[in-house]
């Protein structure tokens, strides 16, 4: 009974949908006095739709309707000028007219006879949605939707059907194969209208969303590509959940800072190839990198071959000074392991001084909107910097904030006092050698034996004003002498922590000719007075005429 129906409501609907059509042409014409008469046959195909549904049973959507009304036709009436649309209908009369109601509203409408047809088109691409009769001979609208939908999600590809069964299993199925809406028959252009514009509507808001969806991938990966070489993953993705993490300000927090420089590396610089020191610098600043991001700091900065890294922020971490801590211990086990690749592939050994304090600084997003960091400013980056200026080749010299808010953590096997740059009052360090409670953070002792040298190798000291070398000298004999420290008797006493270079003119036995930078560490007070040196900067040619006269000596 549905499909006679269908069959007796089909040429009804063309007929109320064709005059509805002539009476619009007749009005855009200047030809008025046609539509009454056109008026008077779309109400009687009205009423005759109305007729068939109480003969045949169901009830049409438009049975029994009053006139539609006529609306003077203008370009592009349609909400989404331009959408194209897909019209399929085994029908020709039918597609004909929709075609020509559609396209009056401004759409582009592509118009195909059967589901075959229908899927070569759709997979030329280029669709907006599809109007897609459930009746057809052949391959049914509900057969071509589901084919659609293995290829088109429902946001993609809006597919409206079209039919005069109005029983619920059809409409049913069909939402269940995935349409986003139906009409229908005869259809009602107004209502057909409004269901095809909520589904472009959807299909706009679905493409922007997954355009700013790929722009916010793109930036994602973006800030991970260049940002996560500083941090690590859990900071990453907390600055990209939080929407004003990466925004221009800053707060105050408690953090503790870790500066770590290497000993001698300009004088590297001066001796080897350009893409050797790239090489050098790769492997340690990678090395380096890694073990901070494994303790969950920032590295606010690279200068040269100095890190400057903080803990306890944008992530608030209680125990930043461990974590500070810890991270230094490890960076100096981890220089070994850089050393011995360095040693097979023929370049130097380096060494690392790192210093660490620990305060209230300013952290935050700070630059231009054009070009802008996260980092922080304070004092106990000042202070950690100047820690660190005082620290020997594998030394970790701490303030006594850090050692206070590590809890007894640190293993400390030196306390001094140190002079810093722009302190009035000295500075109690520690050095930490090592992390209570776990044997694997503890630094192997510096300590070397030094070899005795019977008639003594003459030197020349000459100390440092800052970073220039003075004009005074101080000579002085060497009595006990490895690659990395001398005992030497002076003939003027020096005070601890004076930097000062260290002249061999070739004198004596055992003379080696060359310079090199190092330390005083101690001072002995005596008949001729002691010092205790420990090298900071040495030649790799001195390193082996250091290593062969020690060989010689057995």
């Amino acid at each position: 009974m549905r499909r006679l129906r269908h069959a007796v409501r089909t040429p009804i609907g063309q007929i109320v949908g064709y005059s509805e059509l002539l009476q619009e042409d007749a009005l855009a014409g200047g030809r008025g006095h046609w539509i009454g008469d056109l008026e008077r046959i779309r109400q009687a195909g009205l009423d005759l739709l109305a007729l068939v549904d109480r003969i045949l049973g169901g009830e049409g959507e438009n049975g029994g309707d009053a006139p539609l009304g006529i609306r003077p036709p203008t370009a592009a009436r349609g909400r989404t000028p331009g959408a194209r649309l897909l019209v399929v209908d085994d029908e020709p009369a039918n597609r004909d007219l929709l075609s020509r109601r559609l396209a009056a509203e401004g759409y582009e409408v592509v118009a195909v006879a059967d589901g075959h047809s229908a899927l070569h088109r759709i997979a030329q691409g280029g669709l907006d949605a599809v109007l897609l009769d459930v009746v057809m001979p052949g391959m049914s609208g509900l057969e071509v939707l589901e084919s659609i939908r293995r290829e088109h999600e429902v946001t993609r590809l809006p597919v409206i059907l079209a039919t005069a069964l109005d029983g619920s299993e059809h409409i049913v199925e069909g939402l269940r194969l995935g349409a986003n809406d139906y009409v229908t028959k005869p259809l009602d252009l107004p209502t057909v209208q409004a269901r095809i514009e909520c589904q472009l509507a959807a299909k706009r808001a679905h493409d922007e969303i997954s355009r700013l969806a790929q722009q916010l991938e793109i930036r994602n990966a973006f800030i991970r590509r260049v940002f996560g070489r500083y941090v690590s993953n859990e900071v990453v993705d907390a600055l990209l959940e939080e929407p004003g993490a990466l925004e221009l300000g800053g707060e105050t927090r408690e953090v503790t800072v870790l500066v770590a420089d290497l000993r001698g590396f300009s004088s590297l610089t001066a001796e080897r190839e350009a893409n050797e020191v790239l090489t050098l610098l790769n492997n340690y600043l990678g090395a380096m990198s890694e073990v901070i991001q494994a303790h969950h700091g920032i590295i606010d900065d690279f200068f040269g071959d100095g890190i400057l890294a903080f803990f306890g922020a944008p992530i608030a971490h209680a125990d930043h000074a461990s974590r500070a801590l810890r991270c230094a211990v490890s960076m100096q086990l981890a220089l070994q392991d850089v050393n011995r690749r360095n040693e097979s592939h023929g370049l130097p050994e380096l060494e690392m001084g790192i210093g660490i304090d620990t305060g209230r600084v300013i952290v935050g997003s700070m630059g231009s909107e054009r070009r802008s960091k996260y980092g922080a400013i304070g004092l106990p980056l000042n202070l950690a910097s100047r820690i660190e200026s005082c620290t020997l080749g594998g030394e970790i010299l701490v303030s006594e904030r850090v050692i206070e808010a590590a809890r007894g953590e640190a293993v400390v096997d030196l306390v001094r006092e140190i002079h810093p740059k722009g302190f009035e009052t000295a500075l109690r360090v520690h050095r930490v050698a090592g992390i209570s409670g776990n044997d694997d953070l503890q630094l192997p002792s510096s300590q070397q034996r030094l070899a005795v040298l019977a008639q003594g190798l003459p030197v020349r000291l000459v100390p440092l004003e800052g970073k220039r070398v003075g004009d005074d000298e101080v000579p002085g004999l060497i009595r006990e002498l490895s690659t990395s420290a001398a005992r030497i008797e002076c003939d003027e006493p020096l005070a601890e922590m004076t930097d000062v270079r260290v002249v061999f003119d070739g004198q004596g036995a055992d003379g080696l000719r060359g310079a090199c930078y190092a330390k005083v560490v101690s001072a002995r007070d005596g008949e001729p007075p002691m010092l205790a040196l420990r090298f900071t900067t040495r030649p790799a040619r001195l390193i082996d005429d250091l290593r062969r006269l020690l060989a010689g000596l057995g």
